[in-house]
Formats: structure tokens, sequence, C-alpha cells
């Protein structure tokens, strides 16, 4: 209420001309009112634009003490936050040639307060922080980095992160000014607010390519960031993980060097020390890494990945990170029989079933848990009947089929696993089913039946 009576008031049209008072603290207590209405309130921050108040607050700043620069600094980045439109008049009336005499200015908060408003521009999309390259921002904010103040490395990591997510050239940009290695020195830093935007640069740089990310991985930052998946901050952990999950996902050469390094050990470890979504990019990394090739997928199961990857199926209460998890478990059980096994004899199918026929469920889930994702790779592998046999009984058409179809491959060749169909009541259950005729589904029906005496299939 209080804001919108601001609003209405024309508060931002009275404080404008105190922009230009001969007494400098007028001004800059002029400038700091105006940052704090336009920071909390994107309709402020739309009146202080429309005031007019940016091109009188920038075109005396060279001028002006370091006090105001902060300030000014604050204002800009201020109204930039609340929106793309908001952050391209920032970027018109000439605010980023002026952040840029502050982010050379000898004082550190200055620094920090022009780091921040470009950080603010850049993150909104491609052309803000193309932008922001264009003003020349980038390698003051390496050299920012290497300031000892913690808070202006923090700030100018975040902005590097910022510029560097939305495109492979963008990401190139801030690689050619040498930030990885810097970068990289920092990732033990004791400092956790740091450490979370170190990763997340590197995280935002890896991410675009395979050159990216072996640039990334050659700073030489195994072993050390995976001390950070055993951090005591959340969001370092989850900034650790998501910087190996951009990297495992590209090639197997990059995963199987997580693998040489024990990443995949500290990813389990992680994920099972904590909740929510910190545990989500660890779930995709094992994903990652199975997807490649039988032997990593291997290398997650040898590691005793998919105990934890069940409990997030069990636990959790998103649906986003359920269908992660079925998703990661896929991706182990599809390369072979083996495989597969692995992940039946953990219980897992039905676990992945009950995610399936459950009405609470969201259709993505429900797609990523089952009809083409990770139920079907694993039945299409799965030759263990004891994990099949009790899906017989609860699964729908669309998954039956799968179930029938191993049945038909394995009962053939397997007198033993004959036997006990009959006897568990596996093969009252086959004719039960009602198939079309010619399908597939009725096919396998078939096939199964002509493995027992005709007397057999009647009784």
């Amino acid at each position: 209420q209080l804001l919108s009576s601001c609003c209405n008031s024309g508060v931002v049209c009275l404080l404008r001309p105190l922009l230009l008072d001969i007494v400098p603290s007028i001004r800059q207590t002029a400038a700091l009112a105006l940052g704090r209405l336009a920071d909390h309130d994107g309709e402020l921050a739309e009146a202080a634009v429309k005031a007019g108040i940016l091109p009188q607050l920038i075109c005396a700043l060279p001028e002006e003490n370091r006090y105001f620069k902060k300030t000014a600094a604050f204002v800009l980045r201020a109204i930039a936050k609340h929106s793309p439109q908001l952050a391209q008049a920032v970027v018109q009336c000439g605010a980023l040639e002026m952040l840029m005499i502050c982010l050379e200015d000898f004082d550190p908060g200055v620094k920090e307060g022009a780091s921040w408003a470009f950080g603010y521009v850049a993150r909104h999309n491609a052309e803000l922080s193309q932008a922001v390259v264009d003003a020349g921002a980038v390698p003051l904010l390496v050299l920012c980095i290497q300031e000892p103040e913690i808070a202006l490395k923090r700030i100018a990591a975040s902005t590097l992160s910022d510029i560097s997510k939305h495109s492979p050239e963008l990401a190139q940009t801030v690689v050619d000014a040498g930030a990885i290695a810097y970068l990289a020195q920092m990732i033990p830093n004791p400092d956790a607010k740091l450490k979370r935007q170190v990763l997340s640069a590197l995280s935002q740089i890896a991410k675009h390519s395979v050159d990216l990310a072996e640039l990334v991985v050659e700073a030489e930052i195994f072993p050390v960031v995976l001390t950070c998946l055993k951090d005591s901050d959340e969001y370092v952990k989850k900034n650790g993980a998501t910087l190996i999950r951009e990297i495992a996902k590209h090639t197997p050469e990059l995963s199987q060097l997580i693998v040489n390094s024990g990443g995949i050990a500290a990813v389990i470890d992680c994920i099972g020390s904590c909740r929510g979504t910190v545990r989500l990019p660890g779930i995709m990394a094992l994903g990652y890494v199975a997807a490649h090739s039988e032997n990593l997928s291997m290398a997650v199961i040898v590691s005793k990945g998919i105990p934890p990857l069940c409990v997030c199926l069990m636990e959790e209460h998103e649906d986003h990170i359920k269908a992660a998890a079925a998703w990661a478990l896929g991706q182990i059980g599809r390369h072979s029989a083996e495989h597969a096994r692995h992940v039946a004899v953990a219980d897992v199918l039905p676990i992945l079933l009950d995610i399936f026929v459950d009405a609470r469920s969201s259709e993505d889930l429900k797609t990523k848990a089952s009809r083409f994702k990770a139920l079907k790779n694993i039945l299409q592998k799965c030759t263990y009947l004891p994990a099949l046999e009790p899906l017989l009984h609860e699964a729908p058409p669309t998954i039956m089929k799968h179930i029938i179809g191993q049945f038909s491959k394995v009962l053939p060749h397997d007198s033993k696993a004959r036997r006990l169909f009959v006897t568990t009541g596996g093969l009252k259950k086959v004719q039960e089913i009602k198939a079309e005729a010619g399908s597939l589904l009725q096919e396998y029906i078939n096939t199964i039946n002509n493995c027992y005496p005709e007397e057999i299939v009647r009784y």
C-alpha cells in the first residue's frame, strides 16, 4: 500500500530535481531513495524511467564521489532487474559506458556496485548480455575476481555466470578473457557464497559444448570440485553437482574422467545426504554418465548408485525430481540384460509402475517413468523373470506387452522358468489377457502357450 501510495503521489517526479541539487549529500540521498523504490516495485522502476531520471543520474557520474557512484549503480541495477524492457532502457540511456568508468574505479565498493548492475542487465537475454560484452566489461570483471575483497569476487563471478549462460559465443568471450583459470583457483575458497558463484560460472561455461567443457576440465577442477559435494552449504552442493552434470552430458570420455576421479561415488553420497531440488543435478549426472555406454552404466551400478535413486522415487514429492530419478534408472537399465537385472533386483519396477498408474502423477512424470522412457527401457532388456512376474497382475495394457514380450523370449529356453510360471499363476494370468488377433501382444502370448502341452494351457 505504501509503494502504491508513492507511485500515485508522483514521488519519483519530486525526487528527480534533487538529483541536480548543489549539495552532494542531497543528491546521494535522493538517488538512494529512488533506488529503494525501484528495487521493490517494477511499476515504480518504470515510473523512474518515464520520468527521465536515468540521463540525469548518469550525466555527471564521472565527476561524482565514490558514494554517489555506488548509489547510482544501485539505482541502475534496481531498475534493470525487473524486466528485459527496463534493462534495455538502462542500456539505451548510455548507462553501460558510465558503469565501465565505475568498474575501473579504485574503490572496491564502486566496482562491486557496477558489477552487480552489469549482472542484472546481462541475466535477461543474449542481446542484453552481448551489450555488456560490447561495452568491454568482461576483461574488467575477470580482473575483479582477482581482487582481494570477497564481496567483489562474488559479484564479479556471478556476473560472468550471467553473461556465459545464454550462448556458446558469449561463454567463449568469458573464456577468452582468461576467466576459467581464476575461477577454478577459487573452488577451494572457504567462503560458501563465493563458491556458489564460482561453480555456477564454470557450469554455465561448460554446458554449451564439448570444447568448452574440456577447457573447464583442463583447469584441473578434479578432484577438488568433489569436495564441494560434501559442503555444509546446500547451494554449494547443488552447484557442484550441476558442474559435474554439465561436463558428464557431453561425451563418454568426459564421463569416464569423472568416474576415474571418484566422482560417481561422491555424487551418490551427495544424493543421499540432501533432499529436494538439491538432489536433482546429482540425479541427472548419474543418468548422463550411465547413458553413454555399458561400462559407464556398470560403473554407476558398482558404485551402488541404484538404491539412492530408488529412494528418490519413494521419498521425493516433486514430480520433476521423481521423473529425473526414473529417467536415470532407465539409462542404467537399458544397455543389457545384466544391467536391467541389477535395476530389477532393487525392486525399482513396481515403484515405476505405481507411479505410472497413480492418478496423481503428472503426465510428464508418467511419460518419463514408463511409457517411452524408464520402464520401457528396462523391460525391453530385463530377463529376470521373478521381478517381472508380479507386474503381470498390475500392469496396464501399454506396459503389459513389454512384460509378456520378455516372457516369450525367456520361457522357450528355460525349463525351470516354465515350471515356476505355471505354479505361480503366471500362465493363468496370460490366458486372461485379451489381445487383438494378429497383434504383437497376441504373438507373444502364442509363443508362451506353445511352450506348454495343450492340456496345461486349457487347464
